[in-house]
């Protein structure tokens, strides 16, 4: 497969090589540009923002990442208008994720969207696939929390720390633990 070709199967969901040299390419790319955004003092916002300008797919006008801040491509990041990420944001974006306005993010949150398989054997051979996340508008994401691939989580949505959502989440409630389940609707 050539590169257009491998890009288009991890967007697409389909199976693909993650070892893929394009793709090494290409999270070495995303890489330099953290690390710079990662080392420069906190008092460069603007700085800061043009990097992340750079680097995600789409933003709305007021954003703000507390470093340091991990990703995979970037490209395939969306954020909607008052974004706001707390240290230690780690996004792995094979698959596109997709953030609505008024999103809050606490500190040591993680995003996946890369799956692996069960089977050792494949796994071996970097076998994976990505199945996109979408958040919506007006959520809270608490400290320490994990969001597995696939996930879709509501509008108006509280996602209690250290939770581990591993399904979508509807709208205007409060969800908790390991799995995250809903506890009360707001």
């Amino acid at each position: 497969m050539d590169e257009k070709e491998i890009w288009e199967a991890m967007m697409s969901g389909e199976v693909y090589d993650a070892s893929h040299p394009a793709l090494i390419r290409r999270l070495e790319a995303t890489r330099e540009k953290l690390w710079e955004f990662n080392n420069l003092r906190p008092s460069q916002i603007e700085e800061q923002k043009k990097i992340l300008r750079e680097l995600l797919g789409g933003h709305g006008e007021w954003f703000q990442f507390n470093q340091p801040f991990r990703c995979d491509y970037g490209c395939n990041i969306f954020i909607g208008e008052g974004f706001f990420a707390n240290f230690n944001l780690t996004i792995l974006d094979e698959a596109e994720v997709r953030f609505g306005d008024n999103v809050f993010i606490g500190p040591n949150v993680s995003i996946y969207t890369a799956c692996h398989p069960l089977d050792a054997e494949t796994r071996n051979r970097a076998v994976e696939w990505a199945e996109p996340v979408t958040v919506g508008h007006s959520v809270w994401i608490g400290g320490s929390v994990t969001i597995c691939p696939g996930v879709t989580i509501g509008d108006n949505v509280v996602i209690g720390a250290g939770s581990v959502v591993t399904k979508d989440i509807p709208s205007n409630t409060l969800a908790v633990g390991n799995p995250a389940r809903v506890i009360r609707h707001l």
